[in-house]
């Protein structure tokens, strides 16, 4: 319905922007926008018409969830979503690839980039708040290189807002068994390089639109290993045997039917030519998908220029731009595990072309000086790290350790309590005991309650 269209729109769009379920329902009770069943009601429509409903203006997360999983609004008809069970008479929802689906049978509400992207985001990871009241924008994108495990943020406990991503396998017991190290890496470093790179994408593609988009064809195209033309030459052959084996399958019906030829006969070459024909079926339908995923790839290049084209000009990076830009981030470990000042590489992959650095990020060769200052750089760090290590077989490190522990204990403390002071403010942190704290405000953001 056309009326409830702008809010289907602005469920999918929130959700670009990092918002889950749970904060969209919250949104919405608190402006008083009228649920599916409600508005249906209203115009004498659905299930609910003779039916009371005590609460027109309650959403759900669980209704949210519902709309984001709709094909309809791609302008599709589904069918055969649900089926009766011989047991209880009821009907119960099948799996997906059990449906019918209708294509094009009305006019869409969602774009199919949009929808896709949706799905992505809904797919990869439960979002929650962290600790300051918010899912962190990087949240289901970043991926441990070594194990593919996704990674999660975490707050640091020492007073300071840093937040960090560790990889989920890591801390899983026993610890280090599936994989060998947390890759911590800092959340801000690599939204300032994402933003960066994104940035660099799309001041590239303005400078010279043309040779941007020959060369995201061309990245593309490198992707691909299939020698399509001797591939469709093979289909041609494949496809001129089926129907040869087709017409002898036939001919020896005929024959046996006849008397021509014996039932044993007939059964051994039958099998033979049935096992050939299914064979060259299977090698043909093979090849037709690596074509249809070229051919989408090809149209994959089309949609990430016109995303590019779409964010010409955008001043800063927003999470919808985040969302819509970034497929996935993988990330390595740390060059020098155990410093705080180290190299870490991280691989951006894009949605639609995967891996792309434009030419203007391209890695310089490093100048003789440049190679000088980064051996200094490192005999440095080698050297402050073995007289730690000295420190600490000679006990002296455990003694400058107790010496300031209560000093460095109470500035922690009192950095927390300055943060909390920020939240209680804020309505996203509070004490039980604490009066004129409203517990509305700080419970829709609790972190215990799942968001995506």
């Amino acid at each position: 319905m056309e009326e409830a269209a702008p809010i289907v729109r602005r469920i999918f769009r929130m959700t670009l922007e990092g918002y889950g379920p749970y904060q969209i329902a919250t949104q919405f009770t608190a402006e008083h926008i009228p649920i599916p069943a409600y508005h249906q009601a209203q115009l004498s429509v659905g299930l609910w018409q003779n039916r009371e409903i005590k609460y027109p203006y309650k959403w759900t997360s669980s209704t949210i969830a519902h709309i984001l999983q709709k094909h309809e609004y791609l302008g599709h008809t589904v069918n055969f979503k649900t089926r009766k069970h011989f047991k209880d008479k009821k009907s119960h929802y099948v799996d997906k690839d059990q449906w019918l689906i209708f294509e094009d049978t009305h006019a869409p509400i969602i774009d199919q980039e949009t929808f896709d992207n949706v799905q992505r985001i809904r797919g990869q990871v439960r979002r929650y708040p962290d600790g300051w009241g918010e899912a962190h924008p990087l949240t289901g994108l970043m991926y441990c290189v070594d194990c593919g495990g996704k990674m999660y943020v975490h707050r640091v406990n020492n007073g300071k807002r840093v937040p960090m991503y560790v990889c989920g396998n890591y801390a899983k017991q026993p610890v280090g068994t599936l994989c060998k190290s947390a890759h911590r890496i800092k959340a801000d470093h690599v939204m300032e390089i994402a933003a960066k790179t994104i940035r660099e994408v799309v001041k590239y593609a303005n400078f010279d639109k043309e040779r941007f988009a020959e060369e995201i064809q061309s990245h593309i195209e490198d992707r691909q290993t299939v020698d399509f033309t001797e591939q469709k030459k093979r289909m041609t052959v494949c496809e001129k045997r089926i129907g040869e084996l087709e017409m002898l399958i036939a001919k020896i019906y005929e024959d046996n039917a006849l008397g021509k030829l014996s039932d044993k006969r007939y059964t051994m070459l039958y099998n033979q030519y049935e096992g050939e024909q299914e064979q060259l079926q299977s090698e043909l339908d093979g090849y037709k998908t690596e074509q249809a995923q070229y051919e989408n790839d090809r149209k994959s290049a089309a949609r990430f220029l016109k995303l590019v084209e779409r964010y010409s000009n955008a001043e800063e990076m927003t999470t919808l731009m985040l969302n819509e830009f970034v497929e996935k981030i993988l990330v390595h470990e740390r060059d020098r595990k155990g410093s705080a000042d180290t190299t870490q590489k991280i691989e951006i992959y894009f949605n639609f072309i995967g891996e792309y650095i434009p030419p203007t990020m391209a890695e310089k060769e490093p100048t003789p000086e440049e190679l000088e200052e980064m051996r200094k750089k490192e005999a440095r760090k080698d050297r402050l790290h073995q007289n730690y290590l000295k420190r600490k077989a000679n006990g002296k490190q455990k003694e400058y350790e107790e010496r300031t522990k209560a000093k460095k204990r109470a500035q922690i403390e009192s950095q927390k309590e300055q943060i909390r002071a920020e939240d209680r403010e804020k309505g996203i942190y509070f004490h039980a005991g604490v009066p004129n704290i409203p517990r509305a405000n700080s419970a829709s953001l609790n972190c215990k309650q799942a968001v995506m």
